[in-house]
């Protein structure tokens, strides 16, 4: 079955997804470590069943623990959440959300920041010609 967006997840089963996508693979008891206010060793093994059941998540076995990774690459994962908020929050315009991050942030990017996102653009241009 194909994995849920990541916008249908929970707050703790997207900060879980996160530590998996940081650490590349790791053991429940691993995961609980690096959670905030962390649950118990059984309600965060729950969690991760969850997001082995949505699709998210798999595990392998090592000895007697099982070892959980992200069953979708951070990058298709990271485009499929982008494309989902420019769509439900400024009606599909890219160029609302640039304008929303760049309002929000434009005093905070540096000029090498700005270059970069100048030359994204120009590539764009010339991509959609």
């Amino acid at each position: 079955m194909p994995p849920q967006t990541l916008i249908q997840l929970s707050r703790r089963e997207r900060q879980i997804l996160d530590i998996l996508y940081r650490q590349g693979r790791a053991t429940a008891a691993e995961v609980r470590a690096e959670l905030p206010n962390p649950p118990s060793y059984s309600a965060a093994r729950a969690v991760l069943r969850i997001l082995e059941g949505k699709g998210h998540v798999r595990h392998e076995e090592q000895g007697l623990r099982y070892v959980y990774l992200p069953t979708v690459p951070r990058e298709k994962a990271r485009r499929s959440a982008v494309r989902h908020l420019v769509e439900t929050f400024f009606h599909g315009s890219a160029e609302q959300a640039v304008a929303a991050l760049l309002d929000a942030s434009a005093a905070k990017l540096s000029t090498e920041e700005l270059d970069r996102l100048a030359g994204l653009i120009e590539r764009a241009r010339k991509e959609g010609k």
